[in-house]
């Protein structure tokens, strides 16, 4: 399973590297930290997920971009802001999963555990 991170805060892409390469079936294909450069590599290189900032400089609209284009990759928000509005203001531009960056971390292993099973991918 291909992923792509996409965050303004570089300490979290290495945690989320760091978490997701001991994870297997799952390949970190890139990192992106603003909505541009974000926009650009994954309609490059096709990513099966993406984990997005919702606050990342128009992370917002990544969101949506990415969702219009067939197939779009999985989208797994990650916040500091975890208030229900943000939530609902995802899920409605398509985000698949919304997890807080305080307390979901933990749960990131787990998850995309859950993706390559659903995924149907064996461990490289």
């Amino acid at each position: 399973m291909r992923v792509f991170i996409a965050d303004d805060n570089e300490l979290l892409r290495a945690r989320l590297v760091g978490l997701l390469s001991g994870v297997p079936g799952v390949e970190i294909i890139g990192e992106a930290r603003e909505a541009a450069e974000a926009l650009r590599a994954v309609r490059e290189s096709r990513p099966d997920v993406v984990t997005l900032d919702i606050h990342m400089c128009g992370g917002l609209g990544v969101l949506k971009e990415i969702k219009r284009n067939a197939p779009a990759p999985v989208v797994l928000m990650l916040t500091s802001e975890s208030a229900p509005p943000y939530r609902k203001c995802c899920e409605q531009a398509g985000a698949d999963y919304f997890l807080d960056k305080a307390d979901g971390l933990a749960r990131v292993r787990d998850l995309f555990s859950t993706l390559v099973a659903r995924f149907d991918l064996q461990p490289t």
